[in-house]
């Protein structure tokens, strides 16, 4: 079965123009970079150009995975809630002529901009390399296995997947997450007892192996 790709909430920040706008809802993380090219010009992207690469899951009713509503206090009719202000395929408030509803799916129901899910607890770990005792602290989704953090980490090291990775000396299931490799999760402990964090995060070894036939 497919597994979905994870993204920490930075990286989804990093998207934040009009050439290439993400955010996240509910959990899922979305590229609305052709819905804002499809609708170029259009006032009803401003709401969604303001929040370029942040979280709008406030937006929606996490029961109906549609936009919040409240009743309208002048007309008495239940009517989306849009603070921000209206936004594309959001209905005018009134019946109006001009407004093209043919587009089909709104956008929020379109699995077409679906690129991953947002992880709901981040975690750093230090990657030690015993071979030139290089480090480098990573931000990972606690939902990653270590084979998707191998993943990342080859931006720094291109041969990582001809490493062995252990953890206090135990070589780790590179199929598992972190927890699921008995890496717990210390952050609330170093926070109730005023540790940095960056000091002492979890470090994973490497250790070289000498055939590479494998990578």
């Amino acid at each position: 079965m497919h597994r979905p790709k994870y993204f920490t909430p930075n990286e989804v920040s990093l998207h934040n123009t009009i050439g290439d706008i993400w955010v996240s809802f509910l959990g899922k993380v979305y590229d609305l970079t052709p819905l804002v090219n499809e609708y170029k010009g259009d006032v009803l992207l401003k709401p969604i150009i303001e929040c370029a690469g942040k979280d709008i899951s406030h937006w929606f009713d996490p029961r109906t995975k549609d936009i919040r509503t409240h009743v309208d206090p002048l007309s008495g009719c239940i009517k989306y809630y849009t603070a921000r202000g209206r936004f594309v395929h959001v209905p005018p408030p009134c019946p109006s002529t001009d407004w093209a509803n043919d587009f089909g799916t709104p956008w929020w129901r379109d699995n077409c901009y679906e690129v991953g899910m947002l992880s709901a607890k981040t975690r750093w770990i230090r990657i030690i390399n015993t071979l030139t005792s290089q480090e480098q602290c990573l931000e990972v989704c606690s939902e990653e296995t270590l084979n998707e953090i191998l993943q990342r980490y080859l931006y720094y090291n291109s041969n990582a997947a001809g490493y062995t990775w252990k953890h206090n000396r135990i070589s780790l299931d590179m199929s598992k997450t972190l927890s699921e490799n008995g890496i717990p999760d210390e952050d609330e402990d170093l926070y109730s007892s005023r540790i940095d964090r960056d000091l002492f995060s979890q470090s994973i070894c490497l250790y070289f192996n000498d055939d590479l036939t494998e990578m």
